[in-house]
């Protein structure tokens, strides 16, 4: 999840083809192996996204993308007991 601002003309579709497109090469540059992989069929990001405008209502959404990165890293976190428990 990402709050991102934007001048009124940058239209989304480019802001989302250049974000995806330099964040996948930086990390396919950065972690080599995910290219060589093939994990996603050579493609890192979904074609899709969604895009929603933010009016009074801001500081609410900026709370819920920064509870979203809590909760992910306690996925992670389960997770990876799950896995070391396995093994």
């Amino acid at each position: 999840h990402l709050v991102v601002r934007t001048p009124p003309n940058v239209s989304v579709s480019e802001l989302m083809g250049v974000l995806k497109g330099r964040t996948a090469i930086r990390l396919f540059n950065k972690f080599p192996y995910l290219r060589k992989k093939k994990l996603w069929g050579n493609h890192f990001w979904q074609r899709g996204y969604f895009v929603d405008s933010v009016g009074a209502n801001e500081e609410i959404i900026r709370r819920y993308v920064r509870h979203q990165d809590k909760v992910g890293r306690e996925d992670e976190e389960r997770q990876l007991k799950l896995d070391v428990g396995n093994n």
